[in-house]
């Protein structure tokens, strides 16, 4: 080595080490804006139906922020209505995939112009 030359510094992921921790990973691309801070959950269960919009009704929430959202009674028949039309009781036998596309719509931002989800039959 030459004198008053260093050596670059090699990070144990550069090194190829097979140890890094995913927190550190998460934390570097949190801090480069890479990482989707949002979560919709579905806390309170109070679906509703909206006959006048023909639309059954459901709130997410992300943190403080409430997501209005809603399936149209059309998908709810057309994906699971079988024999069965009363869209309430469609939509609760099926809330766990209908709660999933809600949360894939909002996170690729196919919202609304009010920022609500509508789940038309043509997303499932």
């Amino acid at each position: 080595m030459l004198a008053g030359v260093s050596t670059p510094t090699i990070s144990r992921f550069e090194s190829g080490e097979k140890d890094v921790q995913l927190s550190s990973i998460v934390n570097i691309l949190t801090v480069l804006g890479m990482v989707d801070q949002r979560h919709l959950l579905f806390p309170e269960p109070k679906e509703r139906c909206d006959f006048d919009r023909e639309v059954v009704l459901f709130n997410g929430k992300d943190r403080d922020k409430a997501v209005q959202c809603a399936i149209s009674q059309e998908a709810l028949e057309d994906h699971w209505g079988g024999n069965d039309k009363d869209p309430l009781r469609i939509f609760v036998t099926n809330r766990e995939r209908i709660e999933h596309e809600a949360r894939r719509k909002y996170f690729v931002n196919h919202l609304e112009a009010d920022g609500s989800i509508l789940i038309r039959t043509t997303d499932l």
